[in-house]
């Protein structure tokens, strides 16, 4: 199963996400639920990148795959921010998706900083 957590801060914003797991749904390169989450968290990262101007922190398993955890930099501009959060919550509700379409192979939660 995969695996993904949020994490706000204390005014809402996403600050991280992990992914990790596999979702198992299908055969080595025929699973569309791993190649779902892929695809989005792929272009997230890229999308912070390209137009928001922001190199966010990012560590993954490259060897065995099914480990991304990404961290955005709390240092920036509003208008980095402002394109950041608006990527992430697109994120989030993409995958918010395919759990609903899939829930025995992705699992995905939001923690709040209290």
């Amino acid at each position: 199963m995969i695996k993904g957590t949020f994490k706000r801060n204390e005014s809402g914003r996403i600050k991280s996400f992990e992914l990790s797991g596999h979702a198992n749904a299908g055969e080595y390169g025929s699973d569309i639920v791993c190649a779902a989450v892929s695809a989005l968290a792929i272009n997230t990262v890229n999308g912070i990148d390209a137009l928001a101007g922001v190199t966010p922190m990012i560590e993954a398993d490259e060897v065995n795959g099914g480990q991304l955890f990404v961290e955005i930099p709390s240092h920036l501009t509003q208008e980095q921010t402002n394109i950041t959060q608006i990527l992430l919550e697109n994120l989030l509700l993409g995958l918010q998706d395919v759990q609903k379409e899939n829930n025995q192979f992705i699992e995905i939660q939001t923690l709040t900083k209290q």
